[in-house]
């Protein structure tokens, strides 16, 4: 079988496929009730979820488990997508900050002609992923960014969209629609 994809090895992919199951495999491990406690738990949810399933307690706190486990897990996903670009030329994920810089050896043109250094990237597992503040918060910095460095360009990738879409994004800031190109 050939193998298409020039910025990873085949063996690279399964290796950072294998560390992924792994991560995902340690969220089994069993829950006592300081594992438990450790996340913020909503004991109303609880109660009116009791009510309405009519599930006994020790369901409603399995079904809790299940949530964090699942919550860890997303995350881990969210590492996948993003430690992927470790393994293009020019790219960094730094500790703080933004998910991935790319410099580019020679610049990068972007579709307007404007040739720029650097790319800061935001990455979102899903479309759905931010709210309107973090959606603001996000767009801020990028914004901040900008204004810092004018040889640069930020992105706001989503690893599940609804759609591919290359367009200026713009998101509502204290009541005021707001976009920057």
């Amino acid at each position: 079988m050939s193998w298409d994809i020039d910025f990873i090895s085949r063996e690279n992919f399964k290796n950072h496929i294998k560390k992924t199951i792994a991560n995902y495999g340690s969220k089994l491990e069993s829950f006592n009730l300081e594992k438990f406690n450790k996340n913020t738990i909503d004991p109303i949810k609880m109660i009116f979820d009791k009510a309405v399933y009519g599930e006994d307690w020790k369901t409603i706190i399995s079904n809790e488990i299940f949530r964090q486990r699942d919550k860890s897990n997303t995350n881990e996903i969210g590492y996948f997508h993003q430690k992927f670009f470790t393994y293009i030329k020019n790219c960094t994920i730094p500790q703080k900050g933004w998910d991935v810089i790319f410099k580019p050896q020679n610049g990068y043109i972007l579709g307007n002609g404007n040739k720029i250094k650097t790319i800061y990237v935001e990455m979102k597992n899903k479309h759905n992923t931010m709210n309107s503040a973090s959606s603001s918060k996000t767009y801020m910095k990028m914004q901040s960014q900008l204004l810092d460095d004018d040889t640069c360009a930020c992105f706001l990738v989503e690893a599940i969209a609804k759609r591919s879409q290359d367009i200026t994004w713009s998101t509502t800031i204290n009541d005021k629609k707001s976009s920057h190109n």
